[in-house]
């Protein structure tokens, strides 16, 4: 072979390689938003929020329960000292205490995953308008408001 067809042949092999790397990293481009932004993957993230939002609003509405708990029996006691109270009320008022502190850690730790999901990308499907069919309400955007003490 000459000189010159060698360099040809150079040259093809080398644009043969540097467009299959540039094909490959555009077909992995393509796979991915495919995977991440397909009917099913949609629906699966869709329903996650859904469940979570769900789980969010019980746990809000368990606090209510124990809170109610705990001002029935302030109300009962009213102007006694704590420690004058019945044993057994004492210590219910106490797991009652408890078990707001562990649901208001859960609710913080649920709502901060629902925030860091909901940051990743913009879902579409949570806006007003752009609702799949049957949907009343959009999701909330964030439960921002975490809950204290």
């Amino acid at each position: 072979m000459k000189p010159k067809y060698i360099v040809i042949v150079m040259i093809v092999l080398f644009v043969l390689i540097v467009g299959g790397y540039v094909f490959k990293y555009i077909n992995s481009t393509t796979s991915v938003v495919y995977e991440e932004f397909n009917a099913r993957e949609l629906l699966r993230k869709y329903e996650w929020f859904k469940d979570v939002s769900a789980t969010l609003d019980k746990k809000l509405a368990d606090i209510g329960v124990y809170q109610s708990r705990i001002k029935f029996l302030e109300e009962i006691y009213e102007g006694v000292p704590r420690r004058e109270w019945n044993r057994a009320d004492a210590d219910q008022y106490n797991i009652w205490l408890s078990e707001i502190s562990g649901v208001k850690a859960s609710y913080n730790s649920l709502a901060a995953e629902y925030n860091s999901a909901h940051s990743k990308i913009n879902w579409r499907f949570m806006d007003i308008g752009q609702l799949p069919a049957g949907a009343t309400e959009p999701l909330p955007r964030e439960f921002k408001s975490y809950i204290g003490g």
